[in-house]
């Protein structure tokens, strides 16, 4: 019986590694998220062993993409088809399923972003990268101080008659926020439900300032399983907000789209048990001292990139 075709996407951020395979009528047939633990090559190794186990024997992947912080060195590493930046692969995969979105709302474990698309195509973007503050990093640090499981403050939030007003704009001063209001007797309900209204607020005010949301709006990333924040923004924008169950994966499964427009042949999947090495180190042949990053397969230097003049270069 002839193999039918599937392609695979991959999304390496820095707290979590997303991976998708798709058929040819971009069905997922394939799924797995882990944490990257500071480690992207073995985090893709753990990902690619869940997901060969997971893929039907009657498929066969022709054609792999790479996305998220850690896309090229993965991409690099595996022999990626094709290597592509986080907002067009949100913005490819999320307008698969809800062709009419006009705005993305999304937020991860360490970043956030806002993606705005007339007709399928990307018109403007913005990015936070500088501050933690309102990103599920931020609300499962917050979610220990509370001794709260960060999965239910969700369906806590919404038990809430008068949420807290908590000051979100940087993470210290959340903090000290947070405990000061607990400590004058704020119930945690409201607390909790304050909190996911000041990652809206910050959200709105920072990552999407200047930006005209329009909707359908998707809002998605780890932080759309929270109900509480869904209800908030749907409370601070008046609009109804989409979320989807693998609204985490819509990152890789943009790449895996992508992927399905490279040149096809069959991946192996055990690429990673390759002998790969990666280095930096400060490069001294001009006053840029650039940081140069190399990979070594077999000791052999197969990549390197980082330098911004030509006396950095070396392959």
């Amino acid at each position: 019986m002839e193999s039918k075709k599937a392609y695979l996407g991959i999304d390496v951020g820095s707290i979590s590694t997303k991976g998708v395979i798709i058929d040819e009528n971009n069905n997922i047939i394939a799924k797995n998220y882990i944490w990257t633990k500071a480690d992207p090559i073995n985090a893709t190794k753990t990902l690619l062993k869940n997901l060969k186990k997971d893929l039907p024997k009657d498929y066969t992947v022709l054609s792999v993409g790479t996305t998220g912080s850690a896309r090229r060195l993965i991409g690099i590493m595996i022999g990626a088809n094709v290597i592509k930046n986080e907002i067009t692969a949100h913005a490819i995969g999320t307008s698969s399923l809800y062709k009419d979105v006009r705005t993305i709302f999304e937020i991860g474990g360490q970043d956030s972003k806002i993606i705005l698309l007339e007709n399928g195509i990307v018109t403007d973007y913005a990015m936070n990268t500088i501050c933690a503050a309102g990103t599920g990093a931020f609300l499962s640090s917050q979610a220990k101080r509370l001794e709260v499981d960060v999965e239910d403050f969700g369906s806590i939030a919404l038990t809430s008659k008068k949420p807290t007003k908590i000051a979100a704009r940087c993470t210290v001063f959340a903090e000290s926020d947070l405990v000061h209001k607990a400590q004058i007797g704020h119930k945690k309900e409201d607390i909790i439900a304050g909190l996911c209204e000041s990652v809206v607020n910050n959200y709105l005010n920072n990552v999407a300032k200047g930006k005209k949301i329009k909707p359908p709006i998707v809002f998605q990333g780890g932080v759309s399983k929270n109900i509480g924040v869904v209800k908030a923004f749907e409370k601070a924008t008046n609009e109804k907000i989409i979320t989807d169950e693998n609204g985490h994966l819509m990152g890789a499964l943009g790449a895996s789209i992508l992927a399905k427009k490279e040149k096809e042949e069959v991946f192996d999947f055990n690429v990673l048990d390759l002998n790969f090495e990666t280095r930096g180190y400060e490069c001294k042949k001009c006053p840029n001292h650039c940081e140069i990053i190399c990979i070594k397969k077999d000791k052999k230097i197969i990549d390197a990139w980082g330098n911004r003049c030509e006396k950095g270069a070396l392959i």
